[in-house]
């Protein structure tokens, strides 16, 4: 298929083997971050995503707090497991904190109280999305990425770290950073399991 954003989104990989270097300036690095979730579509444009960008030592010390959380609760002898998972996210160059405003839903669901029992799971769609928009335009971009989530486990310790707001739910964690490796074929299941198509 030729179509542009679906080549663009085929480059959208997990990539768990990142360096420090990366091929843009900082800057760019942040503003691409910030217009791909400016431009995620939101329910009721509510855009209640928000996002904290880390970069360097910055970065280290939000895995820092994830190595030290899960160490209270990972048994010593399976921690180093653990601790080599954590380090390979912080040997990335940065590390995007994906939050969802409470206030903005609450608002909502006041506002329209017909649809409030959906203004959560709508939450949660636009935040997917958002991710996604963020990792796929990072990808084009030749920066590799994961999503993790160490939620809710890190979120007071990363609140009280960056001064969060208390309405800000953090939903997801994107390390991102230099491709140290290459990418394995990806693999799916056949299409007659996943689509129906009538006409």
């Amino acid at each position: 298929m030729s179509n542009a954003f679906i080549n663009a989104i085929k480059q959208r990989r997990t990539q768990y083997a990142l360096g420090k270097e990366l091929p843009l300036p900082q800057a760019e690095v942040t503003a691409l971050i910030q217009e791909a979730i400016k431009l995620s579509p939101s329910s009721f444009n509510s855009q209640s995503s928000r996002a904290v960008i880390l970069f360097g030592a910055e970065s280290d010390s939000f895995w820092g707090i994830v190595k030290d959380e899960l160490r209270k609760i990972v048994p010593a002898d399976a921690f180093a497991t653990t601790e080599g998972k954590i380090n390979s996210f912080a040997a990335g160059a940065g590390t995007v904190l994906f939050y969802e405003d409470q206030d903005v839903i609450s608002g909502l669901q006041k506002q329209f109280a017909l649809y409030a029992d959906n203004f959560p799971i709508w939450s949660e769609q636009s935040s997917g999305i958002a991710q996604f928009a963020v990792w796929s335009a990072l990808a084009s971009a030749g920066i590799g990425a994961s999503l993790q989530h160490y939620n809710p486990l890190v979120d007071a310790a990363a609140a009280a770290k960056w001064n969060i707001p208390a309405s800000w739910k953090l939903r997801a964690q994107l390390p991102f950073g230099a491709n140290k490796a290459g990418f394995n074929d990806k693999t799916f299941i056949d299409d007659k399991e996943r689509f129906r198509v009538f006409s």
